[in-house]
């Protein structure tokens, strides 16, 4: 008597969803990162993406239980569709993690009572006070910087790490005279493509410069910590290559008369 041994169709659904949830989570972010769909759609998208995860995740703990209890075919198609599933969930957990560790803004800036101003016709929310100081408790080194050298200068070397970094210009005005001011304003695009605006203020003054920064999340919502992530990580940039610049000066010696000094008559020549 032959017996037939069946394959679990939740093993099988779970497969199917898994497999469908990981190219629909993964190419609208390729695409939202070069504009083809517009932040909205990419939302939609990205959460219709999740719910399919989650219902492969519950199918692959169903079959589970039942390929345990019947002893059905179908392992293999519960473990990829469990996989495929928790590929999916993952960046979820990340944002979760991310959400509960910085503080629920969306703006940040070295100077909230001067802040550099943005070009972007959005309105990004202001944070409050009880928000200003979750950002200076998260962000400790999100500080205004006053450098020892004159503003023109500084804001060639403020333009170059922007460049470097790939931001996409969006208006610069370079100080005219040592104590004017100038600002450089561009768009950061974020691994899954949200875009944040970055201004940098330089304002010289009498002993060289102050550079002030500000990063807005223009999707206006909690920026998971991104906009004082770059900010430090720019000013500490900064920071650096200031300090080669400085440590490259050639410290000014009195001149050095290159013609040899007359020959004293002596005794002898007499």
């Amino acid at each position: 008597m032959r017996i037939l041994i069946r394959t679990s169709k939740w093993a099988i659904w779970s497969r199917r969803l898994g497999s469908l949830a990981v190219p629909l989570a993964i190419i609208p972010v390729f695409m939202h990162r070069e504009r083809m769909i517009s932040s909205a759609d990419f939302g939609v998208v990205e959460i219709v993406a999740v719910s399919v995860a989650a219902l492969a995740l519950l199918l692959a703990l169903g079959a589970f239980v039942r390929l345990w209890i019947t002893g059905d075919q179908g392992w293999g198609k519960a473990v990829l569709g469990l996989f495929f599933s928790l590929v999916c969930l993952a960046p979820l957990g990340v944002v979760g993690w991310l959400s509960a560790r910085y503080p629920a803004v969306s703006d940040v800036s070295t100077d909230y009572l001067n802040p550099p101003g943005i070009v972007s016709q959005l309105e990004v929310p202001f944070p409050d006070a009880l928000g200003q100081a979750a950002v200076v408790s998260a962000f400790p080194n999100a500080r205004d910087r006053s450098y020892p050298i004159e503003a023109a200068q500084m804001y060639e070397l403020v333009a170059a790490l922007a460049d470097a970094r790939g931001w996409e210009p969006r208006a610069r005005r370079a100080p005219q005279t040592p104590l004017a001011e100038g600002q450089i304003n561009a768009i950061a695009t974020t691994l899954v493509g949200w875009r944040d605006e970055v201004a940098i203020r330089i304002q010289g003054t009498a002993q060289g410069a102050i550079v002030s920064m500000r990063s807005a999340a223009l999707h206006g919502f909690h920026d998971l910590g991104e906009n004082g992530r770059r900010i430090e990580e720019f000013l500490l940039a900064l920071d650096q290559r200031v300090t080669e610049v400085l440590r490259n000066v050639v410290p000014s010696t009195a001149p050095v008369d290159d013609e040899p000094a007359p020959a004293t008559q002596t005794d002898e020549d007499e």
